[in-house]
């Protein structure tokens, strides 16, 4: 009998049941605190079990032999497998802890503190029986390799990650970036089979996963960016569904630090920041507090142009991306707010210095509300290296921002969309109203100002009109002011204003 796997909308309706069974007791905000934990300890359960089967088939029923380590991708340690946790009727929520701790200390080097920091032993918020309740559901369907294929788990798992972000919007652009502005940003830099690529922002890892994808969709061999995928991340639950998600979607070697990229960044190569082939990141927007005070010193030399100031960040992850490309291959894409293009001051200085060292590439202004719990528009930014000659000493400004379909919540790039803005970036060609090619000098003649207004002027469409339909519209629109003239008269005589 063939084996039936586990459709994805099967996985999606069962991850979302299982995340409002939480409703009530626990913030929507803080689902994924749980609900990601518990779906990856049900996994590795699962293939646990699955690599057990198949090193007792291969050891002829010897289970001693088939207990070696190294038949198993991870260690559980005895007491620790889900199976264990479920027998538990009481204090369910120190069992859970208890096992979900054991499991990352047995594997430190892949798996130490990936369960993030959930207070599984409040019982004021999550009590035995909804414990018992979450685990029973869980426990409905097997999450092992036979079944579960990793990529239809891993956008199981992207799919609960917006659902998240559409419940909460609680600055869910934080660790959560729309997959299709990423999948834009993954296309402009075209990751080729064993380069290297680092997010220093890196959320959940969606940049890094898309990247993998990039790869696999471009006949490259993902295995050889085992080994060559880097992120950082401050926030130490977002930090460990990095590591899950990856871990979900068959990553097999990859490595997400958690910390402040800005005060302690975490990846080195001697005395010098390490060094990638694409970096590509969304910081937080204008970051207050960013460590301003350190940077006069930096030991890292990431104040190349100039020392951002205290009340925006954004200019401090700009340069420690551009100090983190390969001087041969590197290229990077940014997530900024508009106002980094023309804010003045220390800001535009740090414009003055970048645009001077020839390293911008591009500037795409995208549409409106496309991020959480971010209104305004965002543009990307596109620095190189080493530019190809063609495009030396010039800017691409590309005015994306109707480039959008508009949502009741959140609008929406379609594919559509990233293909036609990826489109005119790979162009490189002046389209009327849309993008302009534009020389450093003239740049620096608005005095380095790169809002896109400046340079590219929205297409005028010129509509033709008939007599007849000219009339017409000239009737409806005296109508329209003989009525309202109407409706005020009428007003005013009840307010007692007009005799």
């Amino acid at each position: 009998m063939a084996t039936e796997f586990l459709t994805l909308s099967q996985l999606e309706s069962h991850l979302w049941k299982a995340a409002w069974l939480l409703k009530g007791p626990v913030d929507a905000a803080d689902f994924k605190t749980y609900i990601f934990p518990l779906l990856f300890f049900k996994r590795l359960s699962d293939v646990r079990d699955e690599e057990h089967q198949a090193a007792l088939k291969e050891f002829d029923g010897d289970e001693e032999a088939a207990l070696f380590p190294e038949n198993y991708r991870f260690h559980v340690p005895v007491g620790g497998h889900w199976r264990d946790v479920r027998r538990v009727a009481s204090n369910v929520g120190q069992a859970l802890q208890t096992a979900l701790r054991g499991i990352e200390q047995a594997n430190p080097h892949t798996l130490y503190g990936i369960f993030g920091d959930a207070q599984w032993t409040n019982k004021d918020r999550l009590p035995d029986k909804l414990l018992r309740d979450l685990i029973e559901h869980f426990s409905a369907l097997s999450l092992g390799n036979s079944v579960a294929e990793a990529d239809i788990l891993g956008q199981a798992y992207e799919y609960l990650i917006k659902c998240f972000a559409d419940a909460t919007n609680k600055k869910a652009g934080e660790f959560y970036t729309p997959r299709s502005v990423v999948r834009l940003m993954v296309n402009i830099l075209d990751p080729r089979e064993g380069e290297s690529i680092y997010d220093p922002t890196c959320g959940t890892g969606g940049m890094l996963l898309e990247a993998i994808q990039h790869v696999k969709e471009t006949r490259g061999d993902v295995r050889t960016l085992w080994g060559k995928l880097f992120g950082q991340e401050k926030n130490l639950t977002t930090s460990a569904i990095a590591r899950i998600n990856l871990f979900l979607h068959g990553a097999a070697d990859f490595k997400i630090v958690r910390g402040d990229t800005l005060r302690n960044p975490a990846f080195y190569s001697g005395d010098n920041l390490a060094s990638f082939d694409c970096v590509i990141a969304n910081p937080p927007f204008s970051l207050e507090k960013w460590s301003d005070e350190v940077w006069a010193s930096d030991p890292y030399g990431r104040n190349f142009a100039g020392i951002p100031p205290a009340k925006s960040g954004d200019y401090a992850f700009v340069q420690h991306m551009i100090k983190s490309m390969c001087p041969a291959t590197g290229r990077m894409a940014v997530v900024l707010p508009h106002g980094a293009l023309f804010r003045m001051g220390k800001e535009g200085d740090i414009r003055k210095n970048l645009l001077g060292m020839d390293l911008l590439e591009a500037v795409i202004g995208l549409g409106p509300n496309l991020f959480y719990g971010a209104g305004l528009a965002a543009c990307i930014l596109v620095f190189r290296r080493k530019k190809p000659s063609d495009r030396k000493n010039q800017v691409l400004i590309i005015d994306a921002s109707k480039e959008f379909k508009t949502g009741r919540a959140q609008n929406e790039l379609l594919p559509e969309h990233v293909e036609r803005i990826h489109g005119w970036y790979r162009n490189f060609k002046d389209v009327e109203g849309i993008a302009r090619v534009v020389s450093l000098g003239e740049i620096a003649a608005n005095d380095h100002n790169l809002n896109i207004p400046r340079y590219v002027e929205p297409k005028v469409q010129q509509e033709v009109l008939t007599v007849e339909e000219a009339m017409q519209r000239l009737r409806e629109s005296a109508d329209s002011a003989f009525s309202a003239e109407e409706k005020l008269i009428g007003i005013l005589k009840r307010e007692g204003l007009l005799l």
